[in-house]
């Protein structure tokens, strides 16, 4: 987390309506700036009263390869798709969308750390040949944006213990970490395994359903605790 000293007033930009294949969603803009030079930017996709029971929450970092070009050495885009799903169904709750590519550390970066994978090695190795973190990701954006929304309690769409423990640190209560897991492909299975071998990330490979989707959060809530870990 960035400390006080580099976090300054986080302000809204704007908020529009977006209509999307999952249903009716408000777009807000966020930007704070971070140390004089840099402008931190996030999106809040949220739908329907984030003010009652914990809503669903997904904190999605930005992936260009997946989202944007099909890309299938990573699970991202389906995982947003899982979410936004997921909320519409349900009828209210938020995605905040930080533009941290590549776990932080940036596309050419991201793509650099890629060529090396091709010649052998993990993500995390990649990132440490590179001279980064396995994750260099900050989640103090996300935290205040969930803070102007109003919201303090949440239900966290993830399999990353790391970023429940980020925002209970941050005093956000996680009621609960719902899993999103997509399913798996040739491709993207090294890169999963790397993530739930070397990065604690809650994966049950391999993935059987096939489906990619979240279908009964209800019925979820009520499996057993490897289907859902209360925090």
């Amino acid at each position: 987390m960035k400390s006080a000293a580099e976090i300054e007033i986080l302000c809204r930009v704007a908020t529009a309506r977006m209509p999307t294949k999952w249903g009716m969603f408000n777009a807000a803009g966020f930007e704070r700036a971070a140390n004089g030079t840099q402008i931190d930017t996030a999106l809040a996709l949220t739908m329907g009263d984030l003010s009652g029971e914990a809503p669903l929450l997904r904190i999605h970092s930005q992936c260009f390869t997946g989202e944007g070009l099909g890309s299938l050495r990573c699970d991202c885009s389906d995982q947003l798709s899982m979410a936004m799903r997921a909320i519409a169904a349900e009828g209210h709750g938020l995605v905040i969308y930080e533009y941290q590519e590549g776990r932080g550390i940036g596309l050419m970066a991201k793509l650099q750390a890629y060529e090396l994978q091709d010649s052998g090695i993990d993500t995390v190795e990649a990132n440490h040949v590179l001279g980064f973190r396995a994750d260099c990701r900050d989640y103090s954006l996300p935290v205040a944006i969930l803070r102007e929304l109003g919201v303090h309690r949440v239900r966290l769409l993830t399999n990353n213990p790391a970023k429940a423990r980020a925002l209970s640190d941050a005093g956000i209560e996680v009621v609960a970490r719902i899993p999103c897991e997509a399913k798996s492909s040739p491709y993207s299975l090294p890169y999963l395994r790397t993530k739930k071998e070397k990065m604690a990330h809650a994966l049950g490979l391999p993935h059987h359903d096939g489906t990619g989707q979240i279908k009964d959060l209800r019925a979820l809530e009520a499996a057993s605790p490897h289907a859902l870990h209360w925090i």
